[in-house]
């Protein structure tokens, strides 16, 4: 285990704390005692592959789907006991465009949705539709895929939550329209004090937004890291090796082993430069050292040899 991977952030105050959230649908794992913690004012990207438990995270924490066991908090606001006052200060947008009032049009379907919430900003709403280029008198139920999750993202922002829950967000979108959503996050953020979970496998569209990482892997977290961190200790070597290598001699930890032959392409924990002289010290004759993407960080982590 790779200690400094799974960050407690036990020093910071924090906006959602889960502790071993458990369940299973049938014969399937969902989420296999999850420890997370996302930390006060943090745009926290969780990611991983579909099935891996990320929606069923976000549905605790609103306390839309019924635990096997664990607890979770919203602003040390039990997400069971204490459900609607946690549900308050969330702004959701879901992983499906499902609703029941599919012959409203947009502008009486976001009425409706303003009626529950007091903090909601009229004037705000009206902005963030004119930016996502949204048409109000449009019938929800015939909105496209991308226009719907648009008006999904109206509903999250306009009553200014102080925590956004985001299930694959930019699902749908039009590369336009994900520039629009990343440009008005960024604004909304600016403007609005918000702690963000964003849930997603779409690790590129996201790729500028986050602070914070979880990967979650077959309902645990394999890794639970600052971005600025992330990039600065994991580092892919290219190297070239002689027969026989003694692979055992690596002062440093390994992530991920790629590569054919003597030509290897092995991801590290370790700073550029020890790594570079880890290898060498090891025999092998360093072509690259070479920081990583966050896509590539979480690809290298999920398929990560030992998890925590």
């Amino acid at each position: 285990m790779i200690e400094e991977l799974f960050q407690a952030f036990e020093d910071r105050p924090a906006a959602v704390r889960a502790r071993g959230l458990r369940k299973r649908f049938g014969e399937q794992t969902a989420l296999a005692g999850l420890e997370m913690t996302v930390p006060k004012g943090a745009v926290y990207v969780l990611v991983g592959p579909n099935g891996a438990g990320k929606t069923t995270t976000l549905r605790a924490l609103l306390d839309l789907t019924v635990m096997d066991g664990g607890t979770a908090e919203v602003f040390d606001l039990p997400c069971v006991e204490r459900g609607a006052q946690a549900r308050a200060q969330i702004g959701y947008v879901p992983d499906s465009q499902e609703f029941p009032y599919v012959e409203l049009t947009v502008d009486a379907l976001l009425a409706h949705h303003a009626a529950y919430y007091p903090g909601w900003d009229e004037s705000y709403a009206a902005e963030l539709g004119r930016k996502m280029a949204i048409d109000g008198g449009k019938r929800y139920g015939g909105l496209s895929k991308g226009e719907a999750r648009r008006v999904q993202l109206v509903q999250a922002l306009a009553h200014r939550p102080s925590l956004l829950l985001m299930d694959e967000p930019t699902d749908g979108l039009d590369p336009l329209a994900q520039d629009r959503f990343q440009a008005l996050l960024a604004d909304h953020l600016a403007d609005t004090p918000t702690t963000v979970l964003i849930s997603t496998h779409r690790v590129h569209e996201v790729e500028g937004l986050g602070d914070c990482l979880g990967v979650l892997r077959d309902g645990r977290l394999v890794a639970q890291v600052e971005r600025d961190l992330l990039e600065r200790r994991l580092v892919r070597v290219r190297a070239e090796v002689p027969e026989q290598w003694a692979a055992s001699a690596l002062s440093v930890p390994v992530v991920r082993r790629g590569g054919r032959g003597r030509e290897i392409a092995w991801t590290v924990w370790s700073e550029t430069e020890e790594a570079a002289a880890a290898f060498t010290a090891a025999g092998a004759t360093v072509r690259q050292v070479e920081r990583l993407n966050l896509e590539e960080a979480t690809r290298a982590l999920l398929a990560m040899e030992e998890a925590p």
